[in-house]
């Protein structure tokens, strides 16, 4: 089948490790099923992979990608969710230790194919593309957990929104306003300020700049760059929620403050089977879609991590198979 792989690792040219090209089809152990790719949607957390975080030396070749809609084997449309876990041991799958995504132990989603446990498809409605599907099992419900489990927001409140354009943060945006709340959000980027504002942004501003009333909870992915920002944004009280540290991930901890106004600080990683098919639901419900950046074949894998790499997609990269 054709699939697109890790290789090899370079921190300094990841690109140089991707190959595309014919692997075996998937092997299906007791418990699991194939799932037959109909569009997958790629993540920076690929581009890690191949620079070698995450996936050791001693995994390659690997079939990257953890995003994917398709087809099961009984014929049902369905979306992909990626974490690998006990989830008979740990109801919430996300704080098994030993969990992982799809493309760090077993071959991942940019495939013709793909082997995952049944219990990780989630029925597809027919309301969503096979394109708009794909793009929800990482970044989307990484912002909805972190939006409606995690950010402590008890009605409408006050988000901010740090570096528009990334598809954690693309994916907050519409999910928050779509619930109602008042969003503001930030970028270096004065295009990416503006689409951000198209999406219903009801502020932008630029890094670093001062937000104008105090916030009820910060959607952090940024990292080092944007911390300080993030507590001095927040009212007392207030939640900061962070999944990722693209820029750094040793801030100025600013206890003082923290403590001082009883800041929360709240860790957040991926999401359950149960908030995907929540955050399926919602997206049915309201008619709030993925932002799509491009669709290109699965043949085409290079041309669109090279862009993924370059850092000027606003939304999601999709691979159609």
């Amino acid at each position: 089948m054709l699939a697109v792989t890790a290789t090899s690792q370079s921190d300094t040219d990841p690109l140089s490790g991707l190959t595309v090209g014919e692997r075996p089809d998937p092997t299906v152990p007791d418990g699991w099923t194939t799932v037959t790719v109909r569009t997958a949607a790629l993540n920076h957390h690929d581009l890690w992979s191949l620079r070698g975080v995450g996936l050791p030396a001693d995994k390659l070749p690997m079939i990257l990608g953890g995003d994917a809609a398709g087809i099961d084997e009984d014929g049902n449309e369905v979306v992909v969710h990626s974490v690998i876990a006990d989830a008979d041991a740990y109801p919430d799958e996300t704080l098994d230790p030993k969990r992982s995504l799809l493309s760090e132990v077993y071959d991942g989603t940019l495939a013709e194919q793909v082997a995952v446990p049944r219990r990780n498809l989630v029925p597809k409605p027919a309301s969503l593309s096979f394109e708009e599907a794909a793009c929800l099992p990482t970044a989307w419900l990484t912002a909805y957990r972190m939006l409606f489990t995690k950010a402590n927001l008890d009605g409408p409140g006050t988000v901010l929104i740090q570096g528009a354009g990334g598809g954690v943060s693309t994916a907050a945006l519409l999910l928050a306003k779509a619930a109602g709340h008042t969003v503001f959000v930030t970028s270096r980027d004065e295009g990416k300020r503006a689409r951000a504002a198209d999406l219903g942004a009801d502020l932008t501003l630029a890094t670093g700049e001062r937000v104008p009333q105090r916030v009820d909870a910060v959607i952090e992915s940024v990292g080092e760059a944007t911390w300080s920002h993030s507590l001095k944004a927040l009212r007392p009280g207030g939640t900061l929620v962070v999944c990722g540290a693209t820029s750094g991930s040793n801030p100025p901890a600013d206890l003082n403050r923290v403590f001082f106004l009883q800041l929360a600080v709240v860790g957040s990683t991926m999401g359950t089977r149960g908030e995907l098919a929540d955050l399926i639901a919602f997206c049915d419900r309201t008619g709030v879609r993925p932002i799509v950046d491009s669709v290109r074949p699965l043949a085409q894998a290079a041309e669109a991590f090279a862009e993924l790499a370059g850092g000027g997609s606003f939304g999601k990269l999709v691979l159609t198979v």
